[in-house]
């Protein structure tokens, strides 16, 4: 096992870069990780002007100290956080080049179905085993970078008893493992110049919950197409076609294209809010689109999700996540040439197609993320 995978582990040192010689591969940010049993998900905006420009690009390479000064208050409450950054704050910040994918949410409309597209220019995805070390290291965050951002969306999400979501089902059943979930999350050498990044999508999803608890549990797994006590995957043979995991089974040349998700339920009893928040990591966000796709719009068009009868999308974005080496090395100097220093117009994203070869083209990161 690598060191950079070590530090995904233990979370602590989770966001640091590898400070061996750049001859080896970059260290990926924390994003295949083993559940916590809380998160919170914060969604930003960046404000105008040189200055909130400039203290993001320089709180980039300030967060793995930050994270390791909150970690440090309970190294076993494996605390990580994962930062991504949108279409248009790429450009802000960075300039060319840019991840070869990375573009603004595509929203979908189908009939009374939609999928939101919402402002959204940096995500920090906070784990830890304790909700007070996400709470602190949100804090700190808010603190150090306050000024040159504006927040959009700020959810904090619970393990709910035995990794079930609030709709009763086991959430998560098939995330990939060792060296699949790596190939599944992080960018290869079809984009090697940001290798080691994962792109995310994210969405807040609101339940109808009385009426999904109106339907027969029956009912309820032919829409999810799980049994609902054991979560056994139903035989296809019973299943519908629109069945929510059989939507979201995505094949490529005969092959089951694998994302890393980490959804939590959140809510508030007394104003009667449930829901999930939805986070999917992939090294394409292809994937995740065409899920997104299958569901709302259906496969084929008419055959969508029924679960969307009973929950509503009222958040999407897309970020990239870039690798805690890139993080690390990120010098606030002169802005991208050729580029305006407030509120650039966004640029067109590369046209390149990725190819999946089954590595991740960034060297040799073997491990299982589930001992």
């Amino acid at each position: 096992m690598t060191d950079a995978i070590s530090q995904e582990r233990h979370g602590v040192d989770s966001l640091i870069a590898s400070s061996t010689p750049s001859r080896l591969p970059p260290a990926p940010q924390a994003v295949v990780r083993p559940l916590t049993r809380a998160a919170i998900f914060l969604v930003v905006t960046i404000n105008p002007g040189n200055a909130s420009r400039d203290a993001i690009r320089s709180f980039c390479g300030d967060l793995p100290a930050l994270l390791r000064a909150v970690g440090f208050r309970d190294i076993e409450g494996n605390l990580s956080c994962v930062m991504g950054i949108g279409s248009e704050a790429w450009d802000r910040l960075f300039g060319q080049p840019r991840p070869a994918e990375l573009h603004s949410f595509r929203e979908i409309k189908a009939g009374s179905r939609h999928a939101v597209a919402t402002p959204g220019d940096l995500l920090f995805h906070i784990r830890a085993d304790r909700m007070d070390l996400c709470f602190e290291l949100a804090t700190q965050i808010m603190a150090q970078i306050g000024d040159a951002i504006s927040p959009v969306d700020e959810v904090h999400g619970f393990r709910y008893f035995d990794d079930r979501d609030l709709i009763g089902f086991v959430d998560g059943t098939e995330n990939p493992t060792a060296q699949t979930a790596i190939d599944a999350a992080y960018v290869g050498a079809e984009d090697s110049t940001f290798a080691g990044g994962s792109y995310v999508i994210v969405q807040k999803y609101l339940h109808d919950l009385a009426g999904w608890n109106a339907l027969s549990t029956e009912a309820q797994e032919r829409i999810i197409g799980r049994t609902k006590l054991s979560d056994i995957e139903l035989d296809d043979a019973v299943k519908p076609t629109s069945a929510h995991n059989a939507l979201t089974t995505i094949v490529e040349d005969g092959k089951e294209v694998k994302i890393i998700r980490d959804n939590m339920p959140f809510g508030r009893a007394a104003e009667k809010e449930f829901g999930t928040y939805f986070i999917g990591y992939a090294r394409s966000p292809r994937t995740i689109e065409q899920m997104l796709e299958n569901m709302f719009v259906g496969r084929p068009p008419g055959n969508y999700d029924r679960l969307l009868d009973f929950t509503t999308a009222k958040t999407g974005n897309l970020f990239f996540v870039p690798s805690a080496t890139f993080l690390e090395n990120i010098v606030n100097d002169a802005p991208p040439a050729g580029q305006e220093l407030a509120d650039a117009p966004a640029a067109a994203p590369l046209q390149r197609e990725p190819t999946r070869d089954g590595s991740l083209g960034i060297g040799s990161l073997k491990g299982d993320y589930n001992s």
